[in-house]
């Protein structure tokens, strides 16, 4: 069964006619171990290789012991031979495992391929010796850390390995489908020299693959090459170099059950397995590719298996169990259950219509402290030069507004019931409906702000209400939108005076009714073809129409500027927490997951030159 051929020749020199025994390995990259009518092969899982990792507290190193104590290989033997660590479906098994063991340095295993059609190209890639790679799937129940030169190392000494997988790249150097033979000495023709080349050539480039993996430079790969060394000889070298340096340059990639991210990083196991939960909701949602291992997962599944990572046995366990288990026992399963519902909540608090908030400008706050808004007056303006070339000094006026973000929140509860039986359609629904609040409460409190002070608004610094008539922006008499009253609103805008009481440029831009007036004023700034000068609307185009639903008066409106041009209503985030937050724990008030929103949001009229006010008729 063995594909390397170790042979002696006897050939005669003609210089000092003493005998020379010219000794040649010829070793085929195929592996040596492979039993083809079984279909089993022989492959090292693990050497113990250190692998460069990170979670919460930094970079770490991680080392596996392979002390036979050490490694559970219960779940090992008769485990899944899988594709890439993939798990999503039965296409992705490519065979089983049908003997594991550790000898303290390393872990061998036997697998068997299956016989299925689409295994078979794999199966003769193996053969052919291009597929070489495997990585090993596990679970750590006990850390041991340490410190060495400087660099903090955790090893797994208690851990369970659950899977081996053929990969492009394993993490681990030395993880590998067995190559090596016993070489024995027998008398043979010598190989041909254009075969010999083959070989050769053949073991440089499989050396050259043992670099890159393990990061040695190309002065390694010139030393191994020229002592003839083979590829097994070639990765205990490695392996050695690796084990040398002060602090390893080790390549991470995946070798645990999870694809991609590190199992102990239970935020981004949360995102993916809440993303996939999220895009069975909103099947228009295009999954990233590490979440897409869970795209027909169950609340139900996503609980078996946060339980099976955590070394919990899960058998004969049913969906409520697990569920209650994955609950109380891992705070994994409702970080990805907020998840879920903070992508819900964000989509239907962004879709639900606001009239007001569009009138705003958004800005953000450090803290809970009064924002204080200092409005600078104009600049002064320039004065001719005297003979003298004195440029006299000038200065600003300024005027002073305030207000302050505070905390809105909510609590909700997804019971039990609802995950057990996967009732996503209850379970988004309850998302939506909370989104959609936390828009509401929004623009209810800009509202309120607007409709202060007996519809005239909040109190300024100066004393005076936002609509009062010394700041010329509320009209004397209420009248309906008409081409007089249009015109007045915006006369009034642009002949505001600024602080220094020297007109400023106010450009009016919008026009803001409650629902009542939508109709007429949509008339009054209705594009039309005139016959006549007279017949022209010299409001077409000028004014946007918002509608804001939650004002109270039926005749009120208002004509603004841009929110972009002028300071006048601003809204504020507390800084870092835009939008609506969520977080979530197992429920102690209900039988389930409960979740809050918490939105810290604030608002106030940082100046009134912006805004105009008719109290209709």
């Amino acid at each position: 069964m063995a594909d390397t051929e170790t042979t002696r020749a006897s050939t005669r020199s003609n210089v000092g006619n003493d005998n020379l025994c010219l000794l040649t390995r010829r070793a085929s990259l195929k592996p040596q171990t492979v039993n083809v009518e079984e279909r089993n092969v022989e492959v090292v899982w693990s050497t113990g290789a250190p692998v460069r990792r990170r979670d919460m507290a930094g970079p770490y190193i991680e080392r596996l012991s392979l002390a036979p104590e050490a490694v559970d290989l219960s779940r090992l033997e008769g485990a899944s031979v899988l594709d890439a660590h993939r798990q999503t479906a039965v296409r992705d098994v490519l065979g089983s495992v049908r003997s594991a063991a550790v000898d303290g340095k390393r872990g061998t295993a036997v697998i068997q391929f299956s016989a299925r059609p689409e295994v078979e190209p794999v199966w003769q890639d193996v053969l052919a010796g291009i597929l070489r790679h495997v990585s090993v799937g596990y679970s750590v129940e006990d850390w041991a850390e340490t410190t060495e030169n400087g660099a903090r190392v955790l090893t797994a000494v208690r851990w369970t390995p659950h899977e081996i997988s053929l990969v492009p790249t394993p993490a681990d150097p030395g993880a590998h489908i067995r190559m090596e033979t016993e070489m024995t000495d027998t008398t043979t023709t010598p190989a041909p020299p254009e075969t010999q080349k083959e070989t050769r050539a053949e073991a440089n480039a499989e050396i050259r693959s043992i670099a890159r993996i393990a990061g040695l430079d190309q002065a390694w790969i010139d030393g191994q090459i020229d002592e003839g060394a083979d590829p097994d000889t070639a990765r205990r070298a490695a392996f050695e170099a690796l084990a040398k340096r002060s602090a390893p340059a080790i390549r991470t990639e995946q070798v645990r059950v999870e694809m991609g991210d590190s199992h102990d990083d239970p935020a981004l196991r949360a995102r993916q397995m809440g993303e996939a939960l999220y895009a069975r909701i909103n099947p228009r949602h295009e999954l990233s590719e590490p979440a897409r291992r869970y795209a027909y997962a169950t609340p139900v599944d996503l609980a078996k298996e946060l339980l099976t990572l955590r070394g919990e046995s899960t058998m004969a366990l049913s969906p409520a169990s697990l569920v209650t288990r994955a609950l109380h026992t891992t705070s994994d399963f409702p970080i990805i259950l907020g998840d879920t519902v903070g992508r819900v909540l964000r989509d239907a608090y962004q879709a639900a219509p606001s009239g007001i908030r569009r009138l705003g400008r958004q800005t953000t706050a450090r803290d809970f402290r009064a924002v204080n808004k200092i409005m600078l007056g104009e600049a002064p303006l320039l004065e001719k030069l005297n003979e003298h070339g004195e440029i006299k000094a000038g200065t600003m006026a300024e005027a002073r507004e305030a207000y302050k973000v505070e905390t809105w929140a909510r609590k909700i509860g997804i019971t039990r019931q609802v995950l057990v039986n996967d009732d996503l359609g209850a379970f988004s629904d309850l998302a939506r409906r909370m989104g959609q609040a936390a828009a509401e409460t929004e623009a209810r409190i800009l509202v309120t702000l607007l409709e202060a002070g007996s519809g005239n608004g909040p109190t300024m610094s100066d004393g005076k209400t936002l609509f009062h008539a010394d700041h010329g922006n509320k009209a004397g008499t209420g009248a309906a939108i008409s081409d007089a009253t249009l015109s007045a609103a915006r006369l009034a805008l642009r002949t505001q005076k600024g602080i220094e009481d020297r007109t400023i440029r106010v450009t009016p831009r919008n026009l803001l009714v409650p629902p009542a007036l939508e109709t007429t004023a949509e008339k009054w700034l209705a594009s039309i073809a005139p016959a006549t000068a007279a017949d022209v609307n010299p409001f077409s185009g000028s004014l946007s129409l918002v509608v804001e639903p939650r004002l109270s008066s039926a005749t009120r409106w208002y004509v603004t500027a841009d929110p972009g041009e002028i300071d006048g209503l601003e809204f504020a985030y507390l800084s870092g927490a835009e939008g609506p937050q969520v977080e979530s724990r197992s429920g102690w008030d209900v039988d389930g997951v409960e979740i809050r929103v918490i939105l810290d949001f604030g608002a106030g009229f940082i100046d009134h030159r912006g805004w105009f006010m008719n109290a209709g008729a």
